[in-house]
């Protein structure tokens, strides 16, 4: 594969705007920290969740490593597949990428959050679903283990692109599965080993490693999950285009 695109402004449009975008999102998010609570994305349980989190928490990173991998991720991926797919297709993938990492995160989320409340008496989780997100904004939490931990699954917030950045990935994969990788700039994988390598780590983090990583595995799994059946979904159309 020979790929020609050498600079910054001769990135193709849609990744050299959303590039641009997470970088002024994070500028704006540390002069004025407070965005996260308005487009982070929150537990639907929340008081603070809101539709439109669902697409803004893509902008919004931790620090600046968070961003810093996954634009150097969008940039080294996403280049190349706008330039295969076009404007508009690699547009609509990122988005649904993204939308269905923060959809299986937020289901796996839920779940789990129900769970817990199905063993607490319903006042203590009246009480934490009401005020429990400005017990965290004060930097305190409760002192009972279980409603400590609903509070966190209720109302600790979820940012970054990785959701759509894993699907980048899995869609490099597919199209391009010979072409070889280097993990840590020094080691050659190939990319469909690399996309099973990686699956198979967030599986196992997901399931059996969760508690207190920090990172959201379940979005990463649900932006290949959503890629993969997009991806197909386009094969197929193709496919019956030409019968």
């Amino acid at each position: 594969m020979i790929y020609q695109r050498k600079g910054f402004f001769d990135l193709p449009p849609v990744v050299k705007a959303l590039l641009i975008i997470n970088l002024a999102m994070f500028l704006l998010s540390v002069i004025f920290p407070n965005l996260q609570l308005y487009f982070a994305v929150y537990s639907f349980k929340s008081e603070f969740f809101k539709p439109m989190q669902l697409v803004t928490h893509m902008f919004m990173h931790g620090d600046f490593w968070h961003l810093f991998f996954n634009m150097f991720a969008l940039y080294m991926f996403g280049r190349i597949l706008e330039d295969v797919w076009g404007q508009k297709r690699f547009f609509i993938f990122y988005f649904v990428t993204g939308l269905g990492a923060a959809a299986l995160h937020l289901g796996v989320m839920h779940l789990e959050i129900n769970a817990l409340i199905s063993k607490l008496p319903t006042e203590q989780v009246q009480t934490v679903l009401r005020e429990g997100g400005n017990v965290l904004m004060s930097g305190k939490n409760y002192i009972d283990p279980q409603l400590r931990d609903l509070n966190l699954m209720v109302n600790t917030p979820t940012v970054g692109a990785s959701g759509a950045i894993y699907g980048l990935l899995l869609a490099f994969g597919m199209l391009f599965p010979n072409v070889l990788l280097y993990v840590y700039f020094a080691i050659p994988v190939k990319a469909k080993y690399l996309v099973m390598i990686f699956v198979a780590i967030e599986l196992y983090l997901g399931f059996i490693n969760r508690a207190g990583d920090n990172i959201a595995h379940f979005a990463h799994l649900g932006g290949m999950l959503f890629g993969l059946i997009l991806i197909l979904f386009w094969r197929k159309d193709q496919f019956n285009r030409w019968r």
